[in-house]
């Protein structure tokens, strides 16, 4: 299947390594070209580099803090003057689990500050910096990469992928008419370049009684990134392999 996406170009965020890492190559393997973001430069250029080795593609390392606006949009502004344009958005820079997975009487707010600044402002920093390019052009595809514990109770960290939620929504309805669509992705446990045992055999407590594989989350995004994916937005998506015993409609 053709997935229109040869000649496109994206940004990842979060892309040094995991899952972020994983979209990048999927992305590109289907023929575009890729802007990784992250933090530290040297594991960033890393994944760059093997990253076009393995794809044939171009693949450019901009170092960027979602943190800060002015990163944000130097991120988007180094985009388009190297590859022209930007059709498509993955938000998935975040502390995997959260900063505040503890009791109540150990939460510490300042962290729990820090992932909302990071994940859910950072998600909508990015999406506004790129938004007026892809309205531009009348097309775009922006999507999200949640977590589980927006569905579920357990871990305070978990009320910024709640909050991805209500914002994936109101994106795509604010978006939908400029032909962007906008979707949210839930990976459950995922097997990543650090996955020890114990991590690997939690990850089979699902239907599938496996680990999900990052590929398999990045062929997921990829298709919500693609041209036969127009007729889908403001949906959030459980990508776990069904790690929760219910349906969410």
């Amino acid at each position: 299947m053709d997935l229109g996406l040869t000649g496109r170009v994206a940004i990842v965020t979060g892309a040094s390594r995991g899952i972020g890492k994983a979209i990048a190559g999927e992305l590109a393997r289907e023929g575009a070209d890729v802007v990784v973001c992250g933090r530290n430069r040297e594991t960033l250029d890393e994944a760059a580099e093997a990253l076009s080795k393995d794809t044939g593609r171009r693949i450019v390392p901009v170092v960027a803090d979602t943190r800060k606006w002015e990163s944000v949009t130097r991120l988007v502004e180094s985009t388009l003057a190297q590859l022209g344009r930007v059709d498509v958005l993955v938000n998935n820079a975040a502390t995997p689990g959260g900063l505040v997975s503890g009791p109540l009487a150990e939460a510490d707010e300042a962290a729990l500050l820090e992932d909302i600044d990071t994940k859910v402002l950072g998600y909508l920093r990015c999406a506004k910096a790129v938004a007026p390019h892809m309205q531009g052009r009348g097309w775009g595809r922006i999507v999200n990469i949640g977590g589980l514990s927006g569905r579920r109770s357990g871990n305070i960290s978990g009320l910024r992928n709640a909050a991805i939620v209500h914002l994936t929504k109101t994106l795509s309805d604010q978006l939908g008419p400029h032909g962007i669509t906008v979707n949210l992705v839930h990976p459950g446990t995922t097997r990543t370049e650090r996955t020890d045992a114990a991590s690997e055999k939690r990850g089979a407590n699902n239907a599938i009684r496996r680990i999900v594989d990052a590929s398999e989350i990045a062929q997921v995004v990829t298709f919500l990134a693609s041209a036969k994916a127009a007729n889908v937005t403001g949906i959030a998506i459980d990508a776990s392999g069904g790690s929760i015993p219910v349906m969410f409609q």
